[in-house]
């Protein structure tokens, strides 16, 4: 067992009031602590909204350019021809069809 030794009472003051700062000062700097994490993760947050936002921008311009391609690609007769069909197609037969089940009931 170590032998007393005296010491200055100021001396250990003074070594008391800094353990109770540093103890006090303790959850301020945890909350800092914290707070500079939050801020530091909603700052890649926002950057990694914007870059997405990039990507996606950068994805629909090419798709865009792309179709616009394939437009340009096709010959103008075939595309009229094309266009014609699919606007006329089957027209005069669905009138047809559509007037036969309708006298059917009128003579029922």
């Amino acid at each position: 067992m170590p032998i007393p030794i005296s010491v200055n009472s100021q001396i250990t003051d003074a070594v008391t009031q800094s353990n109770v700062k540093v103890i006090a000062e303790g959850p301020a700097m945890a909350m800092g602590s914290i707070f500079q994490t939050m801020a530091h993760s909603t700052g890649l947050l926002y950057e990694n909204a914007v870059s997405a936002s990039q990507q996606q921008n950068t994805l629909s311009q090419a798709s865009t350019n792309q179709g616009v391609m394939q437009i340009y690609s096709l010959d103008t007769t075939a595309t009229a021809a094309a266009t014609e069909k699919v606007a006329q197609g089957g027209v005069a037969d669905n009138l047809t069809s559509l007037m036969s089940v309708m006298s059917a009931f009128n003579n029922q």
